[in-house]
């Protein structure tokens, strides 16, 4: 729960099982001072799959087991509590952007693949929420290294 001090961070992953890079980054922001986490899985489910296709649904509740699991590290790096859950957004923008516009946030952590073409085009995440003029970290995940549920 936020209780006016904390610093809201939204941590944007599109893995649901939590990368060694990732919890490192989520323990140091924590160690500078009270914070509140709240990671979002985007949809793992194939983009122009339409909201309502079953498939997407079971995708996301696979998501969900899986971050459930991924829980405990997540609390264990960041200190305390951790609020996390999947969205039904495939594109990470549309799911950061959702996210921010039901709550506050003050700072985002991002650890998505990335094609080399759209850092090339600045048309990566990271490029991309600079519009938010919010802090944005951007966590590299080694190649197939989740701890959890992977």
């Amino acid at each position: 729960m936020y209780d006016g001090q904390a610093t809201r961070v939204l941590v944007v992953t599109d893995r649901a099982a939590t990368s060694l890079q990732l919890l490192a980054a989520i323990r140091q922001r924590g160690e500078l001072g009270p914070t509140q986490f709240r990671v979002v899985v985007p949809n793992p489910a194939a983009a122009e799959l339409h909201p309502l296709h079953p498939e997407r649904h079971e995708r996301a509740a696979e998501a969900e087991q899986v971050l459930r699991q991924a829980l405990p590290m997540l609390e264990a790096a960041a200190g305390g509590p951790v609020i996390g859950s999947v969205s039904i957004r495939h594109d990470p923008m549309d799911a950061v952007e959702e996210t921010i516009a039901d709550e506050p946030v003050d700072e985002i952590i991002i650890s998505v693949r990335s094609s080399s073409l759209a850092r090339a085009l600045h048309a990566d995440l990271s490029h991309r929420l600079h519009h938010l003029g919010l802090p944005v970290t951007t966590v590299v995940p080694a190649p197939a290294q989740p701890v959890a549920g992977g």
